[in-house]
């Protein structure tokens, strides 16, 4: 890995009070980026931004909801308005859920898709006047979800595959002006979004089905993520079952329905059999 890649870059990292954002936001910084953190915890962001930079001029907390417009439009101005341009966004805000779609309150559903593809949205719209300027990345940190479905994740693999659609497509709209566009998906990842995930009635999970310790480290997930980003790759799909899976669902969609379902009905509290 090129440790100068990163040198005096300024990167957006959206949902970076913990997990793979978070570990992102250290690793850039670690690298001599300019990072700024955004989550809806400003406090959190505050009391996190000294282990990510001790140095408070080369890191920025802004208070951000993706699903508000006007605080995606806002976090953007506040990067200009501190560091003058914007080289790389990581789109890495996300929530899960965890319930049969025939159970599940529409309003779930919705929220996944607010805060999932439309904070993707938001952000990379009022990013990307900037990212043109500076030739620069947009990443969107989706999931092998965003490539093969996953039962009792209804909202959540829409909005994964929603998102892999966009950003797509911002790709080949931008073919020739030297922007990089960047699709990230991780396998499973030690993370908080589990026990945070939603069931059918929008309540958090507040426990997960997973062995979170047996699982990438969210630090081995950053390093991956700015591998990719170093050599402005276009897809990055992680772990070995998650490179499989993507690969039997192109081969053989029906045969990995079937392997899915039996993989997950053997989770923890399942929501079926």
């Amino acid at each position: 890995m090129n440790k100068e890649y990163f040198n005096d870059k300024v990167i957006i990292v959206t949902g970076a009070s913990s997990g793979i954002g978070l570990a992102s936001a250290r690793l850039f910084a670690s690298r001599g980026a300019k990072v700024v953190m955004a989550a809806r915890s400003y406090d959190k962001l505050l009391e996190l931004a000294p282990t990510v930079c001790p140095d408070p001029d080369r890191v920025l907390c802004v208070k951000t909801d993706v699903t508000k417009e006007d605080d995606c439009r806002i976090l953007v101005e506040e990067t200009v308005k501190k560091f003058g341009r914007i080289d790389i966004l990581v789109n890495n805000a996300g929530i899960s859920m965890r319930a049969m779609f025939k159970d599940l309150d529409l309003s779930v559903i919705r929220s996944l898709m607010d805060v999932n593809f439309w904070g993707t949205v938001q952000c990379t719209k009022y990013a990307l006047p900037y990212l043109l300027e500076t030739k620069g990345q947009v990443v969107g940190v989706i999931s092998i979800a965003g490539f093969s479905a996953l039962p009792a994740r209804t909202g959540y693999s829409a909005s994964k595959y929603a998102v892999r659609g966009f950003l797509d497509t911002i790709r080949i709209e931008h073919l020739k002006d030297g922007l990089n566009v960047l699709v990230f998906a991780p396998g499973y990842t030690e993370s908080n979004v589990r026990k945070a995930a939603l069931t059918a009635d929008g309540s958090p999970q507040g426990e997960t089905p997973l062995k979170e310790e047996k699982l990438m480290s969210a630090e081995d997930c950053a390093l991956h993520l700015a591998k990719g980003l170093e050599k402005r790759k276009s897809q990055v799909v992680l772990t070995g079952l998650g490179k499989a899976t993507v690969l039997a669902h192109n081969l053989f969609p029906r045969l990995t329905d079937k392997l899915t379902y039996g993989y997950i009905a053997k989770e923890a509290g399942s929501p079926f059999k």
